[in-house]
């Protein structure tokens, strides 16, 4: 590898942990481009109801810290809304309590308990924005996005290689421990609802594998779950799923219940038993910096993912 790309990194995935990750080492003076097959709207990150809380995501040791990092650039964010599609919202999370959490939590300003569960006024990101403000934030920094379909990590020609790939790592890797976990939302005209409400079922459904109701105000509409179907591959919106999405969000507020369906979404989460950060040197002397699995949470923990990832690439004094 001649020196003239020495500092050349190719980051593979075009998600929210993928062009955060970019950003990251591009800010740092790396020469960075980011290769996806899939880019903007069709990424799985685009789909995301996008809420900043860790949800299915291990290990937690670790995640809590990955998510305050995130939290605190995310409230910086939410000073320019418009920009960044970041927006802090107040909300509560039915049914859970403190000490349910992990000591993360107590760092969390303004988490409270009430009647109803957790109270919290939170990060909600409007993805299509989110995700173009951090291609046009890499662009500044030098760094550009090729959709680019590869079929194998060790085909990617440069010094150093960061595999954000979410799902697709099943494959790449390739590594089986990656699942998809499916998730199906419906987008309604909002009738006026501006604060966020999830609920705490999140496991042991059954045909909609751990159906729970959730809804976010989007400035596009009001975002409307969910389901959690594990080793589900199909991104066809299955009616019956939707009318049970709008049926259980309507139990806690009736005015959603006629509300005009807008769209339907549906996302595969790249979950796995615990993300993997992890870097290899490959049989040519590259660099090969794993950033994936996770879950349901990657809007939540890209940022505290990116440095740590960013660190592997040179874990001499950039670390």
């Amino acid at each position: 590898m001649g020196s003239d790309r020495s500092d050349e990194v190719i980051v593979v995935g075009a998600g929210v942990v993928g062009l955060a990750t970019a950003v990251v080492l591009a800010e740092a003076g790396r020469r960075v481009r980011v290769w996806a097959r899939e880019t903007g709207g069709r990424t799985t990150s685009a789909v995301a109801g996008a809420l900043w809380w860790p949800y299915r995501i291990e290990p937690e040791a670790s995640v809590g810290e990955w998510a305050l990092t995130s939290l605190a650039v995310y409230g910086e964010l939410a000073d320019r809304p418009e920009e960044t599609g970041v927006r802090l919202v107040e909300g509560v999370h039915g049914g859970l309590r403190l000490d349910g959490l992990g000591p993360w939590a107590a760092r969390v300003p303004g988490l409270a308990e009430t009647g109803e569960g957790l109270s919290a006024r939170l990060p909600l990101i409007d993805m299509p924005v989110h995700l173009a403000w951090l291609r046009e934030r890499l662009g500044k920094a030098g760094g550009t996005v090729e959709e680019r379909v590869v079929s194998g990590l060790a085909e990617v020609p440069a010094p150093v290689v960061v595999n954000c790939t979410g799902l697709g790592a099943r494959s790449l890797v390739p590594d089986p421990a990656v699942r998809p976990v499916r998730g199906q939302l419906v987008v309604v005209e909002n009738p006026g609802i501006t604060t966020w409400y999830t609920s705490e079922e999140e496991d042991e459904g059954e045909d909609e594998g751990g159906a729970s109701a959730y809804f976010f105000p989007q400035p596009g509409g009001l975002l409307l779950g969910g389901t959690a179907q594990e080793d589900a591959w199909s991104l066809e919106p299955d009616p019956d799923i939707a009318a049970g999405i709008v049926a259980r969000c309507a139990a806690v507020r009736p005015e959603i219940a006629g509300a005009r369906v807008l769209g339907h979404r549906v996302g595969l989460r790249p979950v796995r038993d615990a993300v993997r950060i992890a870097r290899e040197v490959r049989p040519d002397g590259g660099v090969l910096v794993h950033n994936y699995g996770h879950g349901g949470a990657g809007v939540t923990v890209a940022w505290g993912c990116a440095r740590e990832a960013a660190g592997l690439v040179d874990p001499g004094p950039a670390a």
